[in-house]
């Protein structure tokens, strides 16, 4: 179990801690997953069918179960983060962060002041009322997580100002879009390794990346990563589906050799 305010706590502490993606847009996947004992849970709205109901259905399944939810928006805009953040998401997720500029209207969009994120005390988020202005005011944002996605040219040549911006909690890379961007069509390739090692090494944030399941972790936190989002629910049981049948095909050919 964990609260949003500790998952921003070990966030910021740089504490290794592990996640998922989540693609299937109920709520289920969310309890199913959270029991497997992840310390956090991506809800990728950004890649997957997700609407504002859907959303909020897994981050309030997600507090049930006691795992904090991180939702991937699909555009940084400040409707999305008001959304996400009224439901009681333990942080947002912003593709294509590309300039300090950028990364410094966000910050001002999930914190509540002047021109940043609108009031609601009845929402989830405030406890439905149960807190009052004041309280809710002085620990919502210990509560929210900013996490800026690089995965442009410009992302990468401005990642260590976007770290420095305040109220950027981390930076995460996307391989497969820094991939593209730089016109490389491999996830693992040389160049893509370097501006990796290059932005896990920021030190104004803490960083992270997605990684394949099967990938090697130690690399990435000897660079300074700390947070990793391994595969999503749809990788994992594709992946497990896969080890059963060709457990099975394999005796039932024992057992066929045997017979003869």
């Amino acid at each position: 179990m964990m609260t949003n305010a500790e998952f921003k706590a070990r966030l910021v502490a740089r504490e290794p801690m592990l996640g998922a993606f989540i693609k299937t847009p109920h709520p289920i996947v969310i309890e199913i997953m959270a029991r497997a004992g992840f310390d956090f849970l991506v809800v990728d709205a950004e890649h997957a069918p997700f609407d504002r109901g859907t959303v909020d259905a897994m981050t309030m399944a997600g507090r049930a179960e006691g795992c904090p939810i991180v939702v991937r928006v699909p555009v940084a805009t400040a409707d999305w983060v008001l959304n996400v953040l009224d439901g009681g998401a333990a942080g947002v997720m912003v593709p294509h962060v590309e300039t300090a500029a950028q990364a410094k209207e966000l910050a001002r969009a999930v914190t509540y002041g002047p021109g940043g994120r609108g009031f609601a005390g009845t929402s989830r988020a405030a406890d439905y009322a149960g807190r009052s202005l004041k309280e809710h005011l002085s620990v919502a944002r210990s509560e929210v997580a900013l996490i800026c996605q690089i995965e442009d040219p410009d992302g990468v040549v401005n990642h260590s100002d976007i770290a420095e911006v305040d109220g950027v909690d981390a930076l995460f890379i996307g391989r497969a879009d820094l991939a593209v961007s730089h016109g490389l069509s491999d996830f693992f390739a040389p160049e893509v390794a370097k501006m990796t090692r290059d932005i896990l090494s920021a030190t104004g944030a803490a960083t992270g990346l997605y990684c394949a399941p099967t990938e090697p972790l130690d690399a990435h936190r000897d660079a300074g990563g700390s947070f990793f989002v391994v595969g999503s629910e749809h990788t994992l049981m594709q992946l497990g589906g896969v080890a059963l049948v060709e457990d099975f095909k394999k005796r039932e050919t024992r057992a066929d050799m045997t017979m003869k």
